[in-house]
């Protein structure tokens, strides 16, 4: 019987770090690239990527064939669509042989030298891109910290939360073709904006600059149009989870979102993380979400441990400053867990497409230190965050990079998620 690939006993025969984000027991998928090789699909490990199209013309997934895996063109493409499109019986087998494959008693690959040369590059020798193309994108707000306080500032902090918050998960439809691979410059836009003591609108950049701290789920299993999700079949159909940053510009938003929502101050960008942490890796960090008052309708409602214990920090670097971590929260916060929010967006219908990201919403804890976004941490500009060169922000200046981490820990063994950057460029 193969051992699985999340046992905390596993150890590789490549060197690597206790604090790395890729031990063996997470082996996330992403894109990378060289200018040799070209756009392949690789597999972290360590500080190396596993080069999935070198492995598969070395025939060491030729005993997949039945799945679709063996043939090494699915695993040369700029995105993991195709590889997804074959389904979780090939995810996970795919992962169960790199797994074998780079365990610290395994010769196949190990023992082979020209294989180990051509399957094992180091990341600062590649470039990393999105890692999925999606059609669709959808952004969600089920953290209740961060809309109560959303709630508090910009209506009355007794009735922070709209009525139908607690009953359904709260989303809009966002902007595919912005959506931008981590390190990619964030460009300041440009929108309307009104203050409160204007009298009328102006057009020009924003002058409120903000990140939200989030992290969205692929979509690897899509339905067809009038089919619905099942809230116990849900997480059958996501395939990991990444990094994500939804960039907000304040200014444009608070002007433009009546009656509709976001618009100009969402979509001129969002950054993903070039790596995605299958969901069988997170297994182990299962937890159980906050209590829901009142019980959800039978549709959303679920039992059992649907959260997952993430620690997440955001860093801020001044252009010509240190970083400052200036948030430390928690996935596990969450109201409305990924289950719920994929079943709400099927329940009319709505078919899913693979590769589909669906987004968080801002992920923000109980506690000042632990809000994720810049709105929040400087209360609407009323308490400037400190940074470690001593100057403050309440919004992000141009030159700012912001840095999201992320990992889970238990037993020994932190399946970390990498990070997603981006620098806020005029």
């Amino acid at each position: 019987m193969a051992t699985s690939p999340n046992s905390p006993t596993l150890r590789s025969w490549i060197d690597i770090s206790p604090s790395s984000d890729f031990p063996i027991q997470n082996l996330p998928f992403g894109v990378f690239k060289t200018e040799e090789r070209g756009t392949r699909l690789g597999v972290a490990i360590g500080g190396y990527v596993l080069d999935l199209y070198a492995a598969s013309q070395y025939g060491f997934f030729e005993d997949l064939t039945e799945l679709g895996a063996a043939q090494p063109k699915v695993f040369r493409r700029s995105s993991l669509n195709a590889f997804l499109r074959l389904g979780r019986p090939a995810w996970r087998a795919v992962r169960q042989r790199v797994s074998e494959l780079l365990r610290h008693d395994a010769s196949e690959l190990r023992d082979h030298e020209e294989a180990v040369r051509a399957c094992l590059i180091r990341q600062t020798e590649v470039q990393m891109l999105r890692p999925v193309k999606p059609a669709n994108y959808t952004d969600f707000y089920s953290s209740i910290e961060h809309a109560t306080n959303v709630g508090s500032m910009f209506r009355d902090p007794a009735n922070a939360l709209l009525p139908n918050w607690r009953h359904l998960p709260i989303g809009y439809h966002g902007r595919t073709s912005s959506i931008v691979v981590s390190g990619t410059n964030i460009k300041r836009p440009n929108g309307q904006r009104k203050a409160p003591d204007e009298a009328a609108p102006t057009f020009g950049l924003s002058h409120q600059l903000d990140f939200e701290l989030e992290m969205a789920f692929v979509v690897g299993t899509g339905t067809t149009l009038g089919s619905t999700v099942p809230i116990g079949q849900a997480e059958e159909h996501i395939f990991g989870l990444c990094l994500f940053n939804d960039w907000s510009a304040r200014d444009l938003q608070s002007w433009e979102y009546v009656p509709l929502g976001p618009f100009l101050g969402k979509n001129f960008g969002s950054s993903v993380a070039p790596w995605v942490v299958t969901l069988d890796a997170l297994e182990p960090f299962r937890i159980a979400g906050p209590v829901q008052e009142p019980t959800p309708l039978p549709y959303l409602a679920h039992g059992g441990a649907h959260n997952f214990d993430i620690h997440l920090e955001v860093a801020l670097t001044p252009a010509q400053g240190p970083e400052t971590t200036i948030s430390r929260t928690n996935f596990g916060f969450m109201y409305w867990s990924m289950a719920q929010q994929l079943t709400h967006h099927a329940s009319n219908g709505c078919n899913l497409e693979v590769g589909d990201l669906y987004a968080s919403g801002t992920i923000s804890g109980p506690t000042p230190d632990s809000l994720g976004s810049m709105l929040e941490l400087a209360w609407r500009g009323t308490r400037p965050v400190p940074l470690a060169d001593g100057s403050e922000r309440t919004f992000l200046l141009d030159g700012d990079t912001v840095i999201m981490r992320g990992y889970a820990e238990k037993e020994g063994i932190r399946i970390g998620f990498g990070e997603v950057r981006g620098t806020v460029v005029e």
